[in-house]
């Protein structure tokens, strides 16, 4: 079994309003429901500390409050649209991942009984998954990307690194499990 592991950059911050009200209409949430987000959503400001300086407040039309109570509901609501697209995409590719969902980290799950095909068939999902973030205006960190191969092998496993360089990504070496 192998898994890749990816985290979003600037996930919460990220978040588009006007597309996270666009997905509750289209999920048919009733209007009141609708609006109070819209509203929770509204007219934000925030400012920035750093060190002795504290800049002046200023309007923020993107994201949702890291730490507040309804900031995991609005992330799950974000991406259940992302999450069906992504598992229909990859079912028409016939890649079979299973993905696993931590509010603002993400894990793909290949179960193959060859190393290579299990890492054929990360990339791909690696691939399709990155350019639709970038669709929904999310990005992922490169540099916190990690691969991991599961063996049951007592002697020597030698795995194969995980090539995302032609994608964006980074050359992969995976940690044995």
């Amino acid at each position: 079994m192998s898994a890749l592991a990816f985290d979003i950059s600037q996930f919460f911050p990220s978040l588009n309003h006007q597309i996270l009200t666009l997905i509750l209409k289209k999920a048919g949430f009733d209007n009141y429901i609708i609006n109070f987000f819209a509203n929770y959503l509204i007219s934000r400001k925030t400012n920035y500390f750093w060190n002795n300086f504290t800049s002046s407040m200023f309007d923020v039309n993107f994201g949702v409050g890291q730490g507040s109570a309804l900031s995991p509901i609005l992330s799950a609501l974000y991406l259940l649209p992302f999450l069906y697209i992504i598992e229909n995409h990859l079912k028409n590719l016939k890649i079979l991942i299973s993905i696993i969902y931590f509010v603002d980290d993400r894990l793909f799950i290949s179960q193959r009984k060859s190393l290579h095909i299990s890492n054929c068939c990360l990339f791909c999902s690696y691939n399709v998954m990155t350019n639709l973030l970038e669709k929904f205006g999310l990005i992922v960190e490169y540099l916190k990307t990690e691969v991991f191969h599961f063996n049951r092998s007592q002697g020597t496993f030698n795995s194969s690194p995980l090539n995302l360089s032609s994608i964006g990504g980074n050359v992969l070496w995976p940690k044995n499990t």
